[in-house]
């Protein structure tokens, strides 16, 4: 259940506060879990573009195109992660978008906006 805009203002309230307070201890707690996973993604990616170029070596050998094939969409696909993971990696001590100053619009889903639309017209119908 989305946050309404009483609480994420408290709630970004209380993110300013503790930065203010102590902004060491903020900075740690705030991307170690997603520097953590995203580091995980990368090595992961860089094992499986490894594991590509072996079978791409392997079908070559064996002089199986298919094989080839494989290993290089392994490879191709564990670059694509690896790259947009690294993207996405906040560095130490970096805030989010939304934090650093300027507010970044929140991404909704279709189902999100169909939801709203339908509370608006049952508001709309109850009064």
């Amino acid at each position: 259940m989305p946050l309404s805009e009483h609480e994420q203002r408290m709630l970004e309230q209380m993110e300013r506060a503790l930065y203010a307070e102590d902004p060491k201890f903020a900075s740690a707690l705030e991307g170690s879990g997603l520097r953590t996973y995203t580091r995980r993604r990368v090595y992961q990616a860089v094992a499986g573009f490894l594991v590509g170029i072996a079978l791409l070596m392997a079908g070559m050998v064996a002089q199986l195109i298919w094989v080839s094939v494989v290993g290089f969409l392994v490879m191709l696909g564990c670059a694509v992660l690896a790259v947009t993971g690294w993207r996405k990696a906040p560095k130490p001590g970096e805030q989010p978008a939304a934090a650093a100053g300027h507010q970044a619009r929140p991404k909704r889903s279709v189902m999100d906006r169909i939801e709203q639309r339908w509370q608006r017209r049952r508001d709309e119908q109850g009064r």
